[in-house]
């Protein structure tokens, strides 16, 4: 597998976006099979939509399940590759298992993508496929992310990357591709809603899980329940948090998190931000962790 890694960012390399997917559909064709690590994201549901009109039955997408992995994003997986008829699989990660990954450092996303990249390795080897990839993308370089590392000594594929994409132009051209996952919002792990140093147990992970179904139902589209003890902080996104201000909203947000299970609910003012626990990383701390990580 390691003659078809090369990655890096071309991402201010003056070509259209149109441009930039012929590019990645004429790469993935040139390789023999793949495996694509689909969480359900926009970026990795497009990969996989790639890898299928690149390669049809030779590439298969394959999906991780574990406690850090919420039942409505399962549902988005399933209803995708269903409407789009990609072949498919669900497997199992025990990143739980492992003592570094529990005590959630700044860098916990690299032992689940350790795990992660384990896994689709073995099922590679064994099932004969060329190759595993992963759905980053040119605006991921810009911010703190350990689990780079891992895909790097797993030589993991990184097309998006390669090709140039960003997030704006993976979404405008998924939009064209009728993919469901268009204007998905941004979706991370369960994980990343705990504090680093409070540690990932199966009971956190599935508060924060009861919490977020919560607002779901409340109807909000983008947000975050933010785990501090009993604290549940919800960041949601600027365009919404009026609707969230109104003292009838604000109360029934209040109940619902505390029938899922929190005592206390707070609505952070400064709304929803991606990674916003790399906020406690001070500039000096996350440089270093760059360099210790080659992230």
């Amino acid at each position: 597998m390691k003659e078809l890694i090369h990655i890096r960012n071309t991402e201010g390399d003056a070509v259209s976006p149109e441009e930039k997917e012929n590019l990645l559909l004429a790469r993935l064709a040139g390789i023999p099979s793949l495996v694509v690590a689909l969480s359900g994201g926009a970026d990795s549901a497009y990969l996989a939509w790639a890898a299928g009109e690149a390669l049809g039955a030779r590439a298969l997408s394959v999906t991780a399940l574990s406690p850090s992995y919420s039942a409505h994003d399962r549902k988005i997986v399933e209803e995708f590759v269903s409407k789009l008829k990609l072949r498919h699989e669900f497997i199992e990660t025990h990143e739980m298992d492992n003592p570094a990954y529990r005590a959630n450092a700044a860098d916990r996303c690299y032992f689940c993508k350790d795990e992660l990249f384990s896994g689709l390795d073995e099922l590679a080897h064994t099932r004969g496929f060329a190759a595993v990839a992963y759905g980053v993308n040119a605006d991921d370089t810009l911010d703190f992310r350990p689990g780079h590392r891992a895909a790097t000594e797993h030589q993991v594929l990184a097309p998006l990357l390669e090709a140039g994409l960003n997030k704006a132009e993976i979404r405008m051209l998924s939009h064209r591709a009728g993919l469901p996952t268009w204007d998905r919002p941004a979706s991370a792990c369960l994980a990343s809603r705990l504090p680093y140093g409070t540690e990932v147990t199966p009971e956190r992970l599935g508060l924060v899980e009861r919490g977020e179904a919560q607002l779901r139902e409340l109807g909000f589209r983008q947000f975050r329940v933010r785990l501090h003890d009993k604290l549940a902080r919800v960041e949601i996104s600027p365009d919404e948090m009026p609707r969230a201000l109104a003292p009838e909203m604000a109360a029934a947000i209040a109940n619902c998190l505390k029938s899922a299970g929190f005592s206390y609910v707070a609505l952070d003012l400064e709304g929803y931000r991606q990674g916003s626990f790399n906020e406690t990383l001070s500039p000096v701390s996350q440089r270093a962790a760059k360099a210790a990580r080659g992230t």
